[in-house]
């Protein structure tokens, strides 16, 4: 579907509010560690997909982390009228444990699939500063995927 002009130049100029908000460089170190994929089953069909998933950490939020994920396009077969273009779900956990505190806490969500993958999900986890592992599964059929990141702590005060 085609945009007019006027709806284009609305989403550019909400882009450039967004920037302008965040302030010069507010993103200039964060960095972002992609874990392995999750191959699973899902449910809605015969249906088969991968999960991404990946931690952004950075400055702007010390001490804490951004956990995404998001489900490649998903192979298989559903019901319905088109049965060789399934929608499928499949609950993701994202298991984290910071080997620095001791805090621990997880990411549950329920992905939807389909041709074309998922939308992304994302959600901001207090980990505490330090190093932090991951465990990825879901409720279905899966290979787990295991990976970790550091944390910044927060910046000393300056006198």
């Amino acid at each position: 579907m085609k945009q007019p002009n006027i709806a284009k130049a609305g989403v550019v100029l909400a882009g450039a509010a967004l920037a302008a908000l965040a302030g010069p460089g507010a993103q200039a170190n964060a960095v972002t560690i992609e874990f392995p994929q999750v191959p699973t089953l899902a449910y809605g069909g015969w249906c088969g997909t991968a999960i991404r998933t990946w931690a952004d950490v950075g400055p702007a939020w010390p001490g804490r982390a951004i956990l995404n994920m998001r489900a490649l396009p998903v192979a298989g077969i559903g019901p319905g009228d088109y049965p060789l273009a399934p929608l499928c779900e499949v609950r993701t956990t994202v298991a984290w444990r910071n080997t620095s505190t001791g805090a621990v806490g997880s990411y549950d969500e329920t992905i939807v699939s389909g041709l074309y993958g998922s939308m992304q999900y994302s959600l901001l986890q207090d980990t505490g500063p330090g190093l932090v592992e991951v465990t990825v599964t879901t409720d279905h059929a899966n290979i787990p995927a295991r990976g970790w990141f550091q944390v910044p702590a927060p910046a000393a005060p300056t006198a």
